[in-house]
């Protein structure tokens, strides 16, 4: 097969046409997401700061154990590469503690996947959010795109990925809870159906007057988180975005994140053409080389 100048620029542009389509496609499916998959209720007035989730997280993701170290709630943490979760402490009152633990709160529209060119970040039809390190391309978009700024790089890695938290999801394959709650001894997270968490939510908040802020923090923000969390606390004091608008992100991002410049489209398919089109170069080049040989020999 002969491939020339035309031929080799029909390939680029057919090749990034399809990579719009798929971002696209990958956009559409975020956004039919289903809000009847599995969550996590978390009840920040029961924590009680053992970080027995963080322990049970590096665990079964095979991460480096958190520091044992109390000292560690003397500042907010945030999560990285090594850590998918993190366990922070308020003060509510003079003596009175309140913790929280943070991690990818795997949104039912995830903006991540709706921004990732290559869908190597996707909306499972299971629930978790999950990634595949085989496809991506390194553009960390997710993690601009991510309103709770959950998506981690591996900065200092010579074959670098994106980190987060899975929701395990290899556990939930096989009929098993996420690890971090299974191991909770205090009963501040609860797995279940997240429309069932929900009312058990509003039901503890109603319940007890005075005991809640009148607010389910992921019921609506950003669209909507399989992750719901009810405190007596400011969610901002316990290091938490409190800034994310209700609309999914796909939807405010749809002109800008939801279908990436051209130019990132086109280098993936570009790269391939030229390769296509070195390799044809090489093909006609050792034909010619092996015709003259044979010419030679014929004549010697």
């Amino acid at each position: 097969m002969k491939i020339g100048r035309r031929g080799f620029f029909k390939i680029a542009a057919v090749t990034a046409g399809a990579a719009g389509a798929s971002a696209a496609t990958a956009a559409a499916a975020a956004h039919g997401a289903a809000e009847d998959g599995p969550g996590v209720l978390v009840d920040t007035t029961l924590c009680v700061g053992c970080r027995a989730c963080e322990a049970a997280c590096a665990e079964a993701n095979h991460l480096a154990p958190p520091p044992e170290d109390a000292n560690v709630f003397d500042q907010k943490r945030d999560m990285h590469e090594q850590a998918f979760t993190v366990v922070n402490r308020t003060e509510k009152a003079p003596g009175i503690e309140r913790f929280a633990k943070k991690q990818c709160m795997h949104c039912l529209a995830p903006g991540c996947a709706s921004a990732c060119p290559v869908k190597a970040m996707s909306k499972s039809p299971e629930g978790p959010v999950v990634y595949n390190p085989n496809r991506c391309m390194g553009c960390r978009y997710c993690m601009i795109a991510c309103p709770f700024d959950v998506p981690k790089y591996e900065y200092g890695s010579n074959a670098p990925r994106v980190r987060k938290c899975t929701f395990c999801a290899e556990r939930q394959a096989k009929g098993l809870k996420p690890a971090c709650t299974e191991v909770c001894p205090s009963g501040a997270l609860t797995f279940g159906k997240r429309s069932e968490l929900l009312e058990a939510a509003k039901t503890r908040i109603y319940t007890n007057p005075g005991r809640y802020v009148h607010h389910v923090y992921g019921e609506h923000e950003a669209g909507g988180t399989s992750w719901l969390y009810i405190t007596d606390v400011d969610m901002e004091q316990l290091a938490f975005r409190t800034d994310v608008p209700e609309r999914p992100i796909p939807d405010l991002a749809s002109g800008a994140l939801s279908v990436p410049p051209f130019v990132m489209t086109l280098w993936p398919p570009l790269l391939m053409g030229i390769y296509a089109f070195s390799n044809r170069r090489e093909e006609i080049k050792n034909a010619e080389s092996e015709s003259s040989n044979g010419k030679e020999e014929h004549h010697g």
